[in-house]
């Protein structure tokens, strides 16, 4: 079995969590930075997802990209 390469390790790394991180800061449709009405949540929409894609990676952007395809049904 090889050994993983930095250069492997990575491409991993940017792919599981660096690209989607930046989708989000990108995306117009995550929501508003700050945070809006009477929430009592600390975070706006944007900030949680970026902290849900931070601490689970792909699961979490795949959980952005499932909330994004119902909001519009």
């Amino acid at each position: 079995m090889p050994a993983l390469t930095p250069l492997t390790a990575w491409i991993i790394v940017t792919i599981v969590y660096i690209l989607p991180l930046v989708h989000i800061v990108f995306s117009k449709r995550a929501g508003p930075w700050r945070i809006t009405g009477t929430s009592k949540c600390p975070f706006s929409p944007r900030a949680g997802w970026f902290v849900i894609i931070l601490l689970t990676g792909i699961i979490g952007w795949i959980a952005f990209i499932r909330s994004l395809s119902k909001k519009q049904h």
